[in-house]
């Protein structure tokens, strides 16, 4: 059984990381996202297991203590994390693991788990992204440029990714993403040894 590979995916606000992942997962079987925890309350229509794992303040604080977070980080007054046993599970399952995470968020990852597979989301051109953020209608113009200036820097940090996929079309920026599943999953590293015990029955 193959081994399921973890794809960090990151890229600026109105790039459209979580549109090529819906459509990553709606054409590929065996991918699934990873379910973070969180202490914040379910919103309208939120599921526990299927959103986020909610849980409570004290059980997360537990979590940290047990080593059992890939990466964790406080916002505001509320704690979010990816639970590593949930992660560890799919992947000895053989199935791909989509982490849809900010570049600081990433850069723990790469601490952590250096075997992920790191895949950062560009815009066609920062005029571009502009215009997605405005689409979306619902950023006053400081707030914009806020979000410009915070991907500049998120930018800045994608020669600590692995590969860079381009969000012209959406459909050819998920089929390059799952190209490059494909190609991980062709790696000597990945197989090398079942590869070998197979032939070796073989004979």
């Amino acid at each position: 059984m193959r081994k399921g590979r973890l794809l960090v995916i990151s890229g600026p606000s109105g790039v459209g990381k979580g549109s090529i992942c819906k459509k990553v997962i709606e054409k590929e079987e065996n991918v699934e996202y990873s379910i973070s925890m969180t202490t914040r309350s379910p919103r309208a229509g939120e599921v526990d297991g299927e959103n986020y794992f909610f849980v409570t303040a004290e059980k997360f604080k537990s979590e940290i203590a047990k080593d059992g977070f890939l990466e964790h980080a406080r916002v505001y007054k509320h704690y979010y994390g990816t639970p590593k046993a949930n992660v560890m599970e799919k992947l000895a399952a053989g199935i791909d693991v989509i982490l849809e995470i900010d570049t600081q968020g990433a850069m723990h990852i790469k601490e952590s788990f250096p075997e992920g597979v790191f895949i950062f989301i560009l815009p066609p051109s920062m005029t571009e992204l502009r215009s997605r953020i405005i689409g979306r209608g619902t950023d006053s113009e400081s707030v914009i440029e806020l979000r410009l200036g915070e991907a500049l820097k998120e930018i800045s940090y994608i020669d600590k990714y692995d590969y860079c996929v381009v969000n012209d079309d959406l459909d050819e920026a998920a089929d390059n993403v799952i190209s490059i599943i494909n190609a991980e999953h062709s790696r000597v590293t990945q197989n090398i040894y079942d590869v070998i015990d197979k032939y070796k029955e073989e004979i």
